[in-house]
């Protein structure tokens, strides 16, 4: 059996969505940003199952937004 090439890319990915769910839930926003937030995090996992470097992208840009606290002010998506 073959070994996956992207496992590795899988593996980081997975990680950075675990930690990306759990700063946005430490976050003090409203509920409703934090809905908003989650959503885009469900839309970059489901982006994973087809276009897995597209979606390290996309959440690389997420998490680095976050800690531009760009997101929280909502200047960009």
């Amino acid at each position: 059996m073959e070994r996956d090439p992207q496992l590795p890319l899988h593996e980081l990915v997975a990680g950075r969505l675990k930690e990306a769910h759990a700063r946005v839930r430490s976050l003090q926003v409203t509920e409703d940003e934090r809905m908003a937030l989650s959503r885009k995090l469900l839309a970059i996992t489901a982006a994973a199952k087809h276009d897995l470097p597209r979606a390290a992208r996309r959440l690389e840009r997420f998490m680095q937004d976050l800690d531009d606290s760009r997101l929280r002010r909502g200047t960009r998506t």
